[in-house]
């Protein structure tokens, strides 16, 4: 049976955002709202374009439906990739080394922040935190593996 191989590697670009508000904290929260709100941005274009490939029409409505959205989503999610970039970075700081436990308990303290401010169960906040503990631990663990 015949087979091939694919030799050569690949690099994904890199963003360096070079802004700094003179304290590492605010650096790193910066950095994380920048970058994350930006992805979160595009893909709300990209989503928009092809729905308006889709429909065969553009229109000036459509298209401050899509910077808003744009603004709105980028907005959001910048702020919670800031939160929890600096919550991560905040908890490295006071426990005074880095490992899996400080990505845990980031997220953590960013879900249950995002919950409380959209939600008023406290149910919910606590499922939120656990879900962003959850979410922070598994991607850290995933990184170590790569």
């Amino acid at each position: 049976m015949p087979s091939s191989r694919f030799a050569g590697s690949l690099t994904t670009p890199k963003l360096v955002v070079a802004i700094d508000m003179g304290n590492p904290f605010l650096n790193v929260t910066v950095d994380g709202f920048l970058k994350v709100g930006a992805v979160a941005a595009t893909r709300s274009l990209a989503e928009d374009a092809y729905y308006a490939v889709k429909r065969g029409s553009v229109s000036t409505r459509n298209m401050e439906h899509t910077l808003k959205k744009m603004c709105k989503e980028g907005a959001y999610w910048g702020t919670v990739a800031g939160m929890y970039v600096g919550m991560e970075y905040g908890m490295e700081r006071i426990r005074g080394t880095r490992d899996w436990k400080n990505a845990m308990l980031g997220g953590a303290l960013t879900g249950a922040l995002i919950s409380a401010a959209s939600n008023k169960h406290k149910d919910t906040v606590v499922m939120d935190a656990i879900a962003g503990g959850a979410i922070a631990t598994a991607a850290t663990f995933i990184n170590y593996l790569t």
